[in-house]
């Protein structure tokens, strides 16, 4: 009997360790990035610029958008870029067509160099932290620059759509976002001002007035 309560008692000790090492394993990879089984970062590593996919760069490089400017995009406010693809579905004439096109061309060369300046600034802090020589004054210059080239870049993005508002009509506009398939408050924005925005303002913006 007493046998047998120390081998219970002793398995009871190894399984509680047991527990406790796998806890703590846990807790390593969580604290790191990963989880139990994964690390959502793995294989980024190897990119040229950490915190760019290749995808990015191209993306970039050639003076896309990005996603940058989403928030004019969904609220009515289309690009350039978007509205010389349905040129004909929305009804431009020559004339609209050619002065947007040049709103694109301008947009693009700008686009390309900023992205280029944004892809500098990202591979300047992966070599702050290769080099291994740390400061505080000096890792602040480096995100400073990057996060800059980042928002010069994004305004660009935003400002030329808001720069097509003085080219197209509203009736052109509701068609392009009825057929980009957003809401009905945008197919028909001089009916449906969005909650939350200036009434007056908007109704100017969309040339309902």
């Amino acid at each position: 009997m007493a046998f047998k309560r120390i081998y219970t008692v002793s398995l009871g000790l190894i399984l509680l360790a047991a527990a406790s090492l796998a806890s703590a394993q846990i807790l390593h990879r969580s604290s790191h990035g990963g989880t139990a089984d994964t690390n959502p970062y793995e294989g980024q590593q190897t990119r040229a610029i950490t915190s760019l996919s290749i995808d990015d760069v191209r993306a970039l490089e050639n003076g896309e958008g990005w996603g940058l400017a989403k928030p004019a995009e969904f609220n009515g406010v289309p690009g350039p870029a978007h509205l010389l693809a349905l040129a004909n579905e929305i009804g431009l004439s020559s004339q609209q067509t050619e002065q947007i096109t040049k709103l694109f061309n301008d947009m693009k060369a700008q686009a390309i160099a900023l992205g280029h300046e944004y892809i500098a600034s990202e591979r300047a802090i992966d070599q702050y932290f290769r080099a291994g020589h740390f400061s505080d004054r000096a890792l602040r210059d480096a995100v400073d620059q990057a996060e800059q080239a980042r928002a010069n870049l994004r305004f660009l993005h935003l400002s030329y759509h808001h720069k097509t508002l003085d080219i197209v009509s509203a009736k052109q506009i509701a068609k392009y976002n009825e057929l980009r398939g957003y809401s009905q408050t945008l197919a028909d924005p001089c009916n449906n001002v969005p909650a939350g925005h200036n009434e007056a303002m908007f109704r100017k913006h969309m040339g309902c007035d």
